[in-house]
């Protein structure tokens, strides 16, 4: 089963505090595809957010993906805030494991953008306006894999110490 979900109140409540604008937890609007033959779902924004040149954002989307065992999500910038603005994603592409919605942080998915505009262009994302698209993507192992880690952490929780 993949599909998306909103995360609960007590961890929204917990990611959009301070030092971020008041947003309702109505405002999270689940990632979806505008055509038929779209292959990535766009993500929404939940907040205002205006960036100048040369700022850097992290924003909580207030969603997370539950993916089949063998799927990832990967995050990828819009192609025309990308190109109008030159608007990226601080880690080029966004790689949401199966297992992270499983994590402490209830696989709460945040994109980290930068406007690196070369053409001093402010960037202004309304609320409700798609940031970033996601693609759901099958993938394939070794035959010789052997790993037996589980998740426990949130973003970047991959390593020895986070694993069980």
């Amino acid at each position: 089963m993949n599909k998306f979900e909103r995360i609960s109140q007590k961890q929204f409540e917990e990611d959009f505090g301070e030092p971020y604008p008041p947003v309702s937890y109505n405002d999270i609007v689940l990632p979806r595809r505008v055509t038929e033959r779209s292959a990535g779902y766009d993500i929404f924004s939940p907040m205002n957010v205006m960036l100048s040149p040369g700022e850097s954002v992290k924003i909580p989307t207030g969603i997370r993906v539950i993916l089949d065992s063998n799927k990832f999500f990967a995050i990828v910038p819009r192609s025309s805030l990308g190109f109008k603005y030159r608007l990226q994603l601080d880690n080029t592409i966004g790689i949401v494991d199966a297992d992270y919605s499983g994590a402490d942080n209830e696989g709460h998915i945040w994109i980290k953008l930068t406007n690196d505009s070369k053409e001093n262009k402010t960037v202004f994302i309304s609320k409700g306006m798609a940031l970033a698209q996601g693609i759901i993507c099958s993938y394939a192992i070794t035959d010789d894999d052997d790993a037996a880690g589980i998740r426990r952490g949130g973003i970047g929780s991959t390593s020895e110490s986070a694993l069980t």
